[in-house]
């Protein structure tokens, strides 16, 4: 794609270049994307309309998750793969429940982990490192997480539709089960994924790779997306879609993503 003829003022950020996470910050409705953040992300709203109802929803079930996970006693969270700040993040959410919560975001992208350390800036229970989740042990073995996640306490791993932009040939299970083998009992994993069953993803998929976005995606069925956490105990109610994981009321119905919560037991 064309340079956009815009600039950052954030050391390695191509600003010609898409980026998944400013892509998504555009259909959240953000301000942190550049022009060909948000070419690519009409040219995605043409293969799948609904792409903005979805990232809202996709949004609020990661913040009902969390909610859950909190409830349950968990006060430390790794989230992988967090994309630029918005309103609601984990550690706000998980506080309402758990204060004193302590989060570790991580992400590859140089332009979230600026946004990300300005705004936890204050924040001595919050850290944000820039790793890429295809390297877990990188991530599983940074100081700045070790200094503040006890991975001798259980904890919960979030990857909010961050799975999708990996190829079957880079292990994505593999990869989820490196990190849940660094978790001791009673750790949860927060999971959302592209659907395969929506059709219209397969368009998208093809959308992101034409775009030459930083990433692209692959949609998996619901049996695929299940088989991620293979070794651990899904709770009720399953894999379900976006709108169907512990709805609130009034949650945005697609059949685009599937979720799911799981636990690990032994």
């Amino acid at each position: 794609m064309a340079d956009s003829g815009e600039t950052s003022s954030v050391p390695g950020v191509d600003t010609g270049t898409p980026s998944v996470a400013r892509m998504y910050d555009y259909f959240l409705g953000g301000k942190d994307n550049y022009a060909s953040d948000r070419a690519a992300a009409e040219a995605v709203a043409q293969a799948l309309p609904t792409v903005e109802g979805v990232a809202r929803a996709n949004r609020a079930f990661l913040q009902r998750a969390v909610r859950y996970v909190a409830g349950r006693g968990i006060d430390q969270f790794l989230d992988i793969g967090t994309g630029l700040p918005t309103q609601g993040n984990v550690h706000e959410i998980a506080r309402v429940e758990r204060p004193g919560t302590r989060v570790a975001y991580v992400d590859n992208d140089p332009m979230v982990t600026v946004h990300a350390r300005a705004l936890v800036a204050t924040d001595e229970l919050t850290t944000i490192v820039q790793a890429d989740m295809r390297e877990p042990d990188t991530v599983l073995d940074d100081p700045q997480v070790h200094a503040l996640i006890d991975f001798r306490r259980p904890l919960c791993v979030l990857f909010v539709a961050v799975l999708h932009f990996l190829h079957d040939e880079e292990d994505p299970a593999g990869l989820v089960r490196r990190f849940t083998d660094a978790l001791p009992a009673g750790s949860h994993v927060i999971l959302s994924h592209a659907a395969l069953e929506e059709q219209r993803n397969v368009r998208v998929g093809e959308t992101y790779r034409s775009q030459a976005a930083s990433a692209s995606l692959v949609a998996r069925t619901r049996d695929q997306v299940a088989a991620l956490l293979d070794g651990l105990t899904i709770v009720d109610p399953g894999v379900v879609r976006l709108h169907e994981w512990r709805p609130y009321g009034g949650e945005y119905i697609t059949d685009a993503g599937w979720t799911a919560v799981a636990r690990k037991d032994g």
